[in-house]
């Protein structure tokens, strides 16, 4: 009976399911579990009881009231205010003997703790360095602040004497213009347009070069040069020359180049001067160019040379032609070339300082006839000069430029017109 007691006690041990273990849902029950059941039920266990403890009759019986449960905040603020009292005596609150040191982490479910005075500490001055000496006396302060106000009254009185004198020499400050300022450009005056002849005088008057200076004109025309059909180009032969040397070069064979040599030109070749000239690295010594018309494909080799220097040879200015000794010898005398440029200016010279007065007259009324030759067809032609010259200046190489009246250059120009004929 004993082993089968033991035996149920195991199998209770090992099989049945403790209360905290939580019952797995739609789980039929073990079949070892029912027999174990019967078995037990057969056998009960009994209780166990234990003897009471005797009652002292001489106690006082003392009633315990019933206190709620205090919550874990109020409990520890309770027990901190049972290890910290105060005592009434000393001014700041001491631990009680036998209990823990009081820390701020208490302090904070403490309530009505007393205030904790504050802690002050001695100012700490900093050391004065070597030079500086410490306060002075009374006395040798008062000392240096009577001398400074004694060296600013002298400051005063001498600020107020140099005010006196100022006012006594009545010295005016410069006025003071306000920046920025707009400065007004001065136009020079335009100079009234004059005779021809007063021209030509003051021309001469104001040439004071070393050198022998060139009369020079400039005319302003009424044109468009962007248009092709208002060029304006020519060349004249100046009746008393320029007045200056001028080296042809003549680009002939055979009979044509001895004709030029015997005309007077300076220079006389074909294909080899045409390769001297290409070869040359672009230096040149001479100042007109002539060809006759076969040479005019073959100067296409050089064409970038001559033409940027207003060399070429142009049918138009009769530098191509078969007459060789005839210009040369119009090149010799003072032929020149004029063209418009971008700006409608036209620019030519037309003899020296040194010519005389008629003869420079002349060779301006060359030019003004030429000038009038060349003008485009498509212009108005109101009349001679009106919307094609606009104004007409002669200066010399470095002198002033004097304008001159269209009524004189007409004259001029009538003139010399009289006497070709």
């Amino acid at each position: 009976m004993a082993r089968l007691d033991t035996l149920i006690s195991h199998a209770r041990r090992h099989c049945l399911r403790p209360s905290h273990v939580p019952r797995i849902p739609f789980s039929s029950p073990s079949p070892f579990l029912g027999f174990l059941r019967s078995l037990s039920s057969s056998s009960p266990i009994k209780p166990v009881s234990y003897p009471i403890k005797p009652h002292d009759p001489s106690a006082p019986e003392e009633e315990e009231p019933k206190t709620p449960p205090r919550p874990p905040q109020r409990r520890q603020r309770e027990d901190l205010r049972a290890d910290f009292q105060p005592q009434e005596s000393g001014p700041e609150p001491q631990a009680n003997a036998g209990s823990r040191p009081w820390t701020r982490e208490d302090a904070r479910f403490v309530k009505d703790i007393p205030v904790i005075s504050s802690v002050s500490y001695p100012s700490r001055v900093a050391p004065l360095p070597e030079d500086r000496t410490t306060a002075p006396a009374e006395e040798g302060a008062e000392e240096d602040k009577n001398g400074k106000d004694e060296q600013l009254r002298r400051e005063a009185r001498r600020i107020e004497s140099d005010a006196r004198g100022r006012s006594f020499f009545a010295i005016q400050e410069e006025e003071k213009i306000p920046f920025p300022t707009l400065i007004k450009l001065e136009k020079r005056p335009q100079k009234v347009p004059m005779d021809l002849v007063e021209a030509i005088r003051g021309v001469k008057a104001n040439a004071k070069r070393k050198f022998v200076e060139t009369v020079e004109a400039h005319v302003n025309l009424g044109v468009d040069p962007r248009r092709g059909d208002q060029m304006v180009r020519g060349a004249l032969t100046l009746p008393h020359g320029t007045g200056k040397t001028v080296r042809v070069a003549v680009f002939a064979e055979g009979p044509a180049a001895d004709e030029a040599r015997a005309a007077g030109a300076d220079v006389v070749g074909g294909d080899e001067l045409i390769e001297e000239i290409k070869n040359g690295g672009g230096k040149l010594n001479f100042d007109k160019c002539i060809a006759t018309p076969m040479f005019m494909p073959r100067l296409s080799k050089i064409a970038r040379i001559l033409g940027p220097r207003g060399l070429m040879p142009n049918p138009k200015l009769g530098s191509v032609t078969s007459d060789v000794s005839g210009a040369v010898n119009a090149a010799k005398c003072g032929r020149i070339d004029f063209k418009i440029d971008k700006t409608a200016i036209v620019h030519a010279g037309l003899g020296k300082v040194n010519f005389s007065e008629e003869a420079l007259r002349e060779n301006i009324g060359a030019f003004v006839h030429a000038l009038l030759l060349a003008k485009p067809v498509g212009l108005k032609r109101t009349s001679k000069y009106a919307g094609y010259v606009k104004n007409f200046t002669l200066s010399s190489t470095m002198g002033p430029g004097f304008p001159v009246s269209i009524p004189s250059l007409s004259a001029a120009a009538d003139h010399y017109k009289l006497q070709v004929k």
